[in-house]
Formats: C-alpha cells, structure tokens, sequence
C-alpha cells in the first residue's frame, strides 16, 4: 500500500479522497490554486502545496506544477479525482513516466474512451449495444453525409468525438439542417477540443440516463456494482441521481452489468469507470464511458457497502479486488441531490462568502461537502458546494429523509439550487420514477412561460 498519495484536485472530491486515505493509514498531500488557500482539505492534509494563481490554467490545469509538488513531497501516487486531469491521458502518460503511480485507468484506456468514435467502435466489439449512427467518424464528403443521415432517419444528434459533460453536441430534425450543423459542430468541436471529428447517431426522444458502475484490477476481475438513474437533467449536466434506477429488473442488471464486465477485461480496463447508457422501450444504448470517480458515487457506495474510492487506491497499488460478484448486495435505495451556488432557477453563478452554514443531518443522510461557515465560494469553479445524499429501506423513504435533510439544510450568504431540488421532491413524474433526460429542461421552460405569462 502507498504511504503517500497526491490528490491533484479541489472541492468536495478532494475531501472525500483524503478521508479515505486517512483511513487506509495513507499520509496526503493537497495541491491548491491560490484561492483555495484557505480550504478544509488543505487545513486538513499532511502536506499542501500551492501550485498556481486561480484560473484553472495555471493551476488544476498546469501538469508540471503537479508532477513537481509529486516530487518536492516524496509522493507515490496521484489520484485525479473528476474533473480537471482526471480524464486525460497525456497527463496520466506524464505521471507514469515522472515514476509516480496513477490512481485510474492505463492512458490508452483512457485514451481509446476519450474519442467516442473508437469507443464506440471498442465497445460494439466487445457486445456493448451502441445508438444506431455513423459507422466511425462522419466523412467530408456532403453527400455521404447526408446519406447517413437518412439511413439512421431524423432526428439525429451530430457530436463532437473528443467532447464531453454535454458539450459539442447538435440536434438536427431535418435534411435541410444538417449540412450547416454539421459545419457549425465541426468547427465548434476543433475550437472547444483541437479535434474536429464528428460521429452521428440516431436522436432518442424520451431517453433515461442510466449508467453502470464498475471495478477492475490489473489481474483481470472485474465487478459491476448495479445501475444508477442520472435522467434529471438541465443541459446534460446531472441535478439528481439514484440507486437502483427505478424499474430495472434484477435480470436486466445482471444482463447489461455482465457485458460491461466483459468488456473491462476485454480492453484490459484498471481501476474504476462507469458505462453510460441511454436506455429506451427497455433497450440500453452506449454513448460513453467514464474512466474515472464518478460525483455521484455515494449513491452506489450506499446500497453497495462498497468504498469505492478506496477500492480505486487499492487498484493502484497493485491489489487484487477482494471483493466477488456474487458478494455485490444492493439493498435499499439512495438518492443525491447536487446542492450548486447559483439562483435555484435561472442558474446564474452565485459565487461569495458563505456567512451561516449548517448541514443536514438524521437516520440515512451524508453530506459530501468541503464548504463552512465564513468560506468564499470562489469564482473561477464548477458551482457546487455540496451533495446531499439520503439512504432508506425504499425509494419512498430515502425521498422522504431526502426532504426533511433539504429543510434542515442552512446555507446563506449566496444562493443555492435547494429551492429547486425541493420541487423536485414533490414532483408527481419524479415520484413516479423514470422520467426521461429531457424531463427537466421541459418543466423548466413551462415554469418561464408562467412566469412570464403572470
């Protein structure tokens, strides 16, 4: 087992993997931008190191600044947590190479799920059921596109091949749209990525969001650990997210989750990912997966007993998984909700000093957050501050704890989308379970209609 390990992240995730380093007996060095200066997990770490001034680029960004903190600290390894590094290869080839470990995949792992073109390809070799689209990347010949397109028939969504959390994506309903949004795509995704390659697939109207979580070692075992519905959706950015998604069959977990598995020691996978589907008229469709933690992984380490984040730095130092598939017990339900600094319904950022912070608490309720009273919700990040996450027996009771925890819940001085997270609580379609990613966005335009009609 390592004795030291770098975490080379910020927020939330960065807390969350040094208590489980503090747990595992593992001393931890925290990198910060200058504006984090005066965050917990930097007060709590062994070691911190600043290696830059806020913006993100010269910082959380800035490769030889973190491989150099690596070597001034006499780290072993360097786990990337979500976000930021934790999905490029170069910089894990670059960890790898300065003599330190990385905590995920191999960099061609990560590399070849990177590029959804050779994902996709890699996983409909491997038995993944994939969208039906393009055959490999979308051609320049316009004719050849649009062929395509009528073969897959509209609508279709055009994406880009190294994009990402939602973005370098276009839906296009008819013939005469697709030639110019294609264009405006290609040249958005070299932009936003350096690459214009461009895939095509057939646009699902009421698609869920489900995703399968899985755990690998380097001597080839691999397990699933279930399914989580992420279907509540604003931009292709996760608000809510469960386990077990509602309404999958013990059979369909085991069926997809036994592919996913199969695939992991067919691309000889290390470490933790996530299989993402879109799932329609009880089919799964691949669009991607995760080489990395996933922000909602509570939910899956609730109803599994499984601490997922330890298992990815036992994975690393070597270890072979202890634990069987036919250990995995999902029992019970969790649901989490994604608490933001930003106003609950118009989104806009809420950035600034938290003045009264008081978390949740109760049978059931864990709170995932690195923010206290008196800290500054900096400007320069991703917006959320914490996740509040409820366990029951049913659905019915981690909904129920869920909605006591949010009207404990204290945080002023900024806003936060708890207003928001409270409606969907009592959300009749919610309830219900099974609402489609496209659920969210469609509510929300109804609720600005109101408004704007009152």
């Amino acid at each position: 087992m390592f004795e030291k390990i770098l975490i080379a992240n910020r927020g939330e995730i960065a807390l969350r993997i040094q208590r489980a380093c503090r747990e595992l007996g593992i001393k931890t060095v925290v990198v910060h931008s200058e504006a984090d200066r005066e965050a917990k997990y930097v007060k709590l770490a062994d070691e911190s190191v600043c290696i830059g001034p806020p913006p993100s680029a010269q910082s959380y960004l800035n490769i030889p600044s973190i491989i150099s903190a690596a070597e001034v600290t006499d780290a072993e390894a360097i786990h990337p947590g979500y976000g930021f590094l934790a999905e490029n290869a170069d910089f894990a080839e670059k960890v790898e190479k300065s003599g330190f470990v990385f905590i995920g995949p191999h960099p061609e792992n990560i590399r070849l799920m990177g590029d959804k073109v050779s994902a996709k390809d890699a996983m409909r070799k491997a038995g993944i059921p994939v969208v039906a689209g393009s055959d490999g990347a979308l051609p320049d010949d316009s004719d050849e596109v649009l062929r395509i397109a009528r073969a897959i028939k509209y609508p279709v969504i055009i994406k880009a091949a190294g994009g990402g959390g939602g973005r370098g994506m276009r839906v296009v309903h008819t013939e005469a749209a697709l030639l110019p949004a294609v264009a405006l795509t290609r040249s958005e995704a070299q932009g936003a990525f350096g690459n214009p390659t461009l895939y095509i697939e057939k646009y699902l109207e009421h698609p869920r969001h489900i995703e399968v979580q899985v755990l690998a070692d380097a001597h080839r075992n691999a397990i699933y650990l279930g399914e989580r519905d992420c279907s509540m959706q604003r931009r292709h950015q996760k608000v809510i997210e469960e386990a077990p998604a509602p309404d999958i069959s013990a059979r369909q977990r085991a069926k997809i989750g036994e592919r996913c598995v199969e695939a992991c020691r067919k691309i000889n996978y290390r470490g933790a990912g996530t299989f993402e589907f879109l799932y329609e008229d009880d089919e799964f469709h691949f669009i991607e997966m995760n080489t990395r933690i996933q922000v909602e992984h509570p939910v899956t380490e609730l109803v599994s007993g499984i601490d997922i984040v330890q298992q990815q730095i036992r994975i690393a130092a070597g270890e072979k998984l202890s634990i069987r598939q036919r250990d995995v017990e999902l029992r019970g339900h969790a649901i989490e909700c994604r608490i933001n600094a930003e106003d609950p319904f118009n989104f806009t950022p809420s950035p600034g000093r938290i003045t009264s912070y008081h978390p949740p608490g109760g049978p059931g309720i864990r709170v995932d957050s690195h923010v206290y009273q008196g800290y500054t919700v900096p400007p320069y990040y991703d917006s959320m501050v914490a996740k509040v996450i409820a366990y029951g027996a049913t659905r019915d009771q981690a909904i129920r704890r869920m909605r006591v925890a949010l009207s404990e819940m204290v945080v002023q001085g900024i806003q936060t989308n708890i207003p928001l997270h409270q409606d969907l609580l009592n959300d009749t379609r919610f309830l219900r379970g099974g609402t489609s990613i496209h659920y969210l966005e469609q509510k929300l335009a109804q609720l600005a209609k109101r408004t704007a009609g009152g």
